[in-house]
This record gives C-alpha cells, sequence and structure tokens, in this order.
C-alpha cells in the first residue's frame, strides 16, 4: 500500500495512482478478455464516439488530446474493421462524422463491462472501512476530473521538459 504523501508531493502521488491503475486495468482486461482485437486506443475513441455521437474527426482529436491525423488513422481502421460509420458532417459535407455500428457498440459493451466487473471484484476485497473512503473520495475524485478537463480547455503556455 502506498503511504500517504505531502501535500507537496500529492500532485506527483495522484498521477503516479493513476497511471498505476491504468496499467493494472488494461492488464487485468486484457487477462480477462485476451481475445480482444482491439487496441486501448481504439477502445477509447469507441467510447468517446458512443458518448458523442456524429462528432466530426478535430472535436474527437481535441477531446482525446492527440493530433487530428491519428483521430483520422484510428477512425480510419475502425470503419475498415466495422466499428464505426463514417458520414459527411452535418454542418459542413467537407468534413467527416462518426457514428458507432452494432459492431462497435458491442466492443464498447463487452469493455466498459470487463471493466466494471474488474473493479467490483477487488472492491469487494477491500475491507468496510476502505471501501467507504473510496466512495467518499468519489465527489472529490469527480471535481478533480472536471478541473483537470477545464484546465485542459484553457492550457497554459509553459515549456515542455524535453526527451532526449
Amino acid at each position: 500500500m502506498t503511504r500517504v504523501p505531502a501535500q507537496s508531493a500529492l500532485p506527483e502521488a495522484v498521477a503516479d495512482l493513476v497511471a498505476r491503475l491504468r496499467r493494472a486495468m488494461r492488464k487485468a482486461a486484457r487477462a480477462r478478455v485476451p481475445t480482444m482485437p482491439l487496441s486501448v486506443a481504439q477502445l477509447e475513441l469507441l467510447s468517446l464516439v458512443k458518448e458523442n455521437p456524429g462528432a466530426r474527426s478535430g472535436d474527437l482529436a481535441s477531446l482525446l488530446h492527440l493530433a487530428p491525423n491519428s483521430v483520422s488513422t484510428l477512425g480510419n481502421a475502425l470503419v475498415s474493421a466495422g466499428m464505426l460509420d463514417r458520414s459527411p458532417g452535418a454542418t459542413d459535407k467537407r468534413t467527416v462524422a462518426f457514428t458507432l455500428t452494432p459492431q462497435g457498440a458491442h466492443f464498447v459493451r463487452r469493455w466498459r463491462t470487463t471493466n466494471a466487473a474488474l473493479l467490483e471484484s477487488a472492491i469487494a476485497v477491500l475491507n468496510s472501512q476502505d471501501r467507504q473512503i473510496l466512495t467518499e473520495a468519489m465527489p472529490v475524485l469527480d471535481r478533480l476530473v472536471a478541473v483537470i478537463d477545464e484546465q485542459a480547455q484553457t492550457p497554459t503556455r509553459t515549456q515542455a521538459p524535453r526527451i532526449v
């Protein structure tokens, strides 16, 4: 179990915990459904299209914080695989809008069900005090997500660390 960090170390500790949780969830979900033919990036795009039917490629790129050409590449692969339908945009026929096919919706449901089952079984192992703390933390985590989402809409211009 991770120690509770000092206030000054909290941002780094939360980022580390979220990254480890995401990796653990991906690993466990892949173990439960080893036949899943889609990557996590593809599943995230399908999930986002489910939440935003008819979204344009640029809108999806913005929501995923990916380059538009990356979303186009993912979207084209999912269209070819029969997971997404592509149609001209509603207001601008030069743009492309995506919607889920029944097969794409099936994979989103399957992935979400797998993740929910993983969390349900993991939470059941926690003692009642830990489950209560987790329940009480949910509103704070929701607010944290909302603040981070808002920051993503109004990014500050800071120097990114150089990767060499």
